[in-house]
């Protein structure tokens, strides 16, 4: 409990730095953030409704206060451009950004966990440095490459192989199940791939680590097979560094996957923070920044909970320590 409540504090303080920073950060912009919301064209009559509109005409303060009293009770605010609650339109386009990381990270463990075992298990000097090799190369092909490489070989139109849809989502969301998931299957493929090669090095690092302890040894000794033992024991000995690794690689996926929603014409987040900038939307903006910021820190601290209960070694030495 010491752990947790230790770990919730410091998640709350990072919270409230990270609102301050995205709060000021846009008030520090050139100009009044009123006239650069209503453009270069605007009236003087226009710029003072828009200040009165979104309160920017009270002091800062008591418009951050405002703000996070609203973050507080899930109200962020209503857009300038569109007049819809902010609330409103994040879950309307995290509905496609969510399960396409979800998807990408699933082809990226598909793709890591088997060539990173492969690599600790292979006896041949030559297939260790092709898998060793692949990874590398696979980790350094941009996710835009390989998504319109993806696009020229499956996609329904202008692919060798036409499979799956290369644009655009159903205008019914997930109501119609069957074309909203083909139209993630080549852009979580494209990220997918990048990813892995990251979780190939990684497996390949840990499970080897623990191949040349112990535990595996003990294994064999026991009637194991070298495959068996590594597989059965020192893959779930490194399951806690893996399941880390899985986690800094979902939350990286957030900003590679924004990338790729351009190339898809996908209106995921990505499409919506880049259209807020580009129109000026910046009470929109500055809300879906925090909520940006703010999964990153839940991640982590999701992530530092799963470590350390898999791990029993985390809580003897914190244990140890506290004696």
């Amino acid at each position: 409990m010491r752990f947790l409540a230790h770990r919730l504090l410091l998640f709350a303080a990072a919270l409230f730095g990270v609102s301050v920073l995205v709060f000021v950060a846009l008030r520090i912009l050139p100009g009044d953030v009123a006239a650069v919301m209503a453009g270069t064209a605007a009236t003087p009559d226009r710029i003072a409704a828009l200040r009165v509109q979104f309160g920017l005409d009270r002091p800062l303060v008591v418009q951050y206060f405002d703000w996070v009293g609203g973050l507080l009770r899930g109200d962020l605010g209503t857009s300038a451009l569109t007049g819809r609650a902010v609330i409103a339109q994040v879950g309307q386009r995290a509905a496609i950004t969510f399960p396409l990381i979800v998807m990408s990270l699933a082809v990226a463990l598909l793709i890591g966990l088997p060539l990173g075992c492969a690599s600790v298990l292979a006896r041949g000097r030559r297939m260790r440095g092709f898998l060793h090799v692949l990874a590398i190369v696979g980790g350094a092909v941009p996710a835009l490459w390989s998504g319109l490489l993806l696009i020229l070989l499956f996609s329904r139109g202008i692919g060798l192989i036409g499979l799956f849809p290369s644009q655009g989502f159903p205008s019914e969301g997930w109501h119609d199940f069957g074309r909203a998931l083909a139209s993630l299957v080549l852009p979580a493929v494209a990220t997918g791939v990048v990813a892995g090669a990251s979780i190939t090095r990684y497996t390949r690092a840990a499970v080897g680590d623990v191949a040349d302890g112990g535990a595996v040894d003990m294994a064999m000794a026991c009637g194991m097979t070298r495959t068996q033992a590594v597989l059965r024991v020192g893959l779930r000995l490194a399951t806690p560094q893996l399941v880390s690794v899985a986690g800094l690689t979902f939350a990286q996926m957030i900003t590679g996957v924004m990338v790729v929603e351009s190339l898809f014409a996908l209106p995921g987040l990505g499409a919506l923070l880049i259209g807020d900038v580009g129109n000026r939307d910046l009470i929109a903006v500055q809300s879906e920044l925090f909520l940006l910021a703010a999964f990153f820190l839940a991640l982590g601290l999701a992530i530092d909970l799963i470590h350390r209960a898999l791990d029993p070694r985390l809580k003897a030495t914190n244990a140890n320590g506290d004696e």
